[in-house]
């Protein structure tokens, strides 16, 4: 499948897309707490679009390891007026929305959203799947174990690459049966994987392709990069634009990033080798 429907429009995700970062926690790995106010998130939003990103993520729930959980209420009473102040002044915005609960989804998608990103592939509440597929909005589904509070100790896997697949199609097939049509998938770096685990799986990405179905990627800023180069977040940009291109040779759809500037010039230099003649 190449292309999405978000709001009426096709998106053509042939050549690949890159999705912006915008978090609203206040305990994220990386730019937790640093939008204070609506004019810092209108200038971030406004910056991300005009270096090209086609999707805006929004996250309130915290989903770093060993995160702070925290009630459905506090992450709609976060996210929602976000959501309407951006839909208000970027009314083509594409918005995507990063939440596992039905009730966020659905109160996001009423506000103006346009896809539901999802960490748990619709595990952590029941309710998720027949939401989304009422919705008949794209839905991203990634891999992780547990929840973010305990997927660090759950890292033991007899064949990850094949465990990967495995479970994403079995999701896919779950949320087909239940009348969910758009579908994207994620491996989940740094989700209930070690830093060994997030390279393998990444040097096997392309093996994703075996669902026929687009594929995010997400290591921007991410400890597979820190550690391994023994450096902290600031300086992981460079890191992370290698990771980027390694993804989108081993077929990534969408580059869900920090730095949009950097992860779209990456797309354009990518997509102008591969069709040189």
């Amino acid at each position: 499948m190449a292309s999405i429907n978000c709001k009426g429009k096709l998106i053509d995700l042939e050549i690949p897309k890159v999705m912006g970062i915008l978090n609203i926690t206040p305990d994220s790995f990386y730019d937790g707490g640093s939008y204070k106010n609506e004019r810092d998130l209108l200038n971030q939003t406004e910056m991300m679009l005009s270096d090209g990103a086609t999707f805006i993520d929004v996250g309130a729930y915290s989903s770093r390891p060993g995160a702070k959980n925290i009630s459905v209420n506090e992450e709609c009473e976060r996210l929602l007026p976000v959501v309407e102040l951006l839909v208000k002044n970027f009314p083509e915005i594409l918005l995507s929305i990063d939440t596992f609960r039905s009730k966020v989804a659905q109160e996001a998608v009423n506000a103006g959203a346009a896809i539901i990103n999802d960490i748990s592939a619709g595990l952590l509440d029941t309710k998720m799947l027949p939401t989304v597929a009422q919705l008949q909005v794209p839905y991203i589904l990634m891999h992780m174990r547990g929840t973010p509070q305990t997927m660090k100790s759950l890292t033991e896997y007899d064949d990850l690459v094949k465990e990967v697949i495995f479970y994403l199609s079995e999701r896919v097939a779950t949320a087909r049966s239940l009348g969910v049509n758009d579908i994207l998938i994620d491996p989940g770096f740094g989700f209930a994987k070690t830093t060994a685990q997030n390279l393998k799986l990444l040097n096997a990405a392309d093996k994703l392709q075996i669902l026929d179905l687009p594929v995010l990627i997400g290591v921007s800023r991410k400890s597979m990069i820190t550690k391994t180069l023994e450096i902290d977040t600031d300086s992981a940009l460079n890191g992370t634009t290698v990771l980027n291109t390694i993804a989108l040779q081993k077929g990534a759809s969408i580059l869900r990033v920090h730095d949009v500037k950097e992860a779209v010039e990456a797309v354009k230099l990518f997509n102008a080798v591969i069709t040189s003649e």
